[in-house]
């Protein structure tokens, strides 16, 4: 190849295989509270092509959102997996240790690029813990549980995503050459 005639090649569909949103939280699960962040990660998912295939709230239980993250992995056979909460220093915030506990690899530039992006809005940003992994052939990324900063936190990885998902799924293209470099 010579020089890529693109510079970034853009995939067909963002993720045919699909998203599964998971809300992690204690009083929504209980009924207690509307789950907003869920119901506006949707919207703006659909918005940028990426078609929603289920949500889910759970507790805050660290087998119960790896159960959820298991069966939206191996069993749905999502493309993306977000959750959406428990990703503070609050003593329930589990949701990073039950996503360490059900990945395969790490992405840790994933969730230094959201950090990084909410670090200039507030700086409570440096009490997030969330992580982003891969498990077979799903991306999960660990959202905070607010609405606004779940939109802010996933849009900062938009650019990237569908590169990543493309990589995870074995795309074979030279990532160079997808990038416009000369090859």
């Amino acid at each position: 190849m010579s020089e890529a005639t693109t510079s970034i090649r853009p995939a067909a569909a963002p993720c045919d295989r699909g998203v599964v949103i998971i809300t992690v939280s204690d009083r929504g699960a209980q009924g207690l509270r509307e789950d907003r962040s869920g119901a506006e990660l949707e919207a703006y998912l659909k918005d940028h092509g990426y078609p929603v295939r289920r949500r889910a709230l759970v507790p805050d239980e660290i087998e119960l959102i790896a159960g959820e993250l298991r069966t939206a992995a191996d069993q749905i056979g999502a493309g993306l997996i977000l959750t959406t909460g428990g990703t503070g220093v609050a003593p329930r915030d589990v949701t990073p240790e039950a996503t360490l506990g059900v990945i395969d690899r790490s992405v840790p530039g994933m969730a230094e690029a959201m950090r990084a992006a909410s670090l200039a809005k507030t700086p409570h940003a440096m009490l997030s813990r969330a992580v982003v992994g891969i498990r077979g052939r799903s991306l999960i990324v660990n959202l905070p549980g607010s609405p606004k900063g779940a939109l802010e936190n996933l849009a900062a990885l938009l650019p990237a995503l569908p590169h990543a998902l493309a990589k995870i799924q074995g795309d074979p293209s030279d990532c160079a050459a997808v990038e416009g470099e000369k090859v």
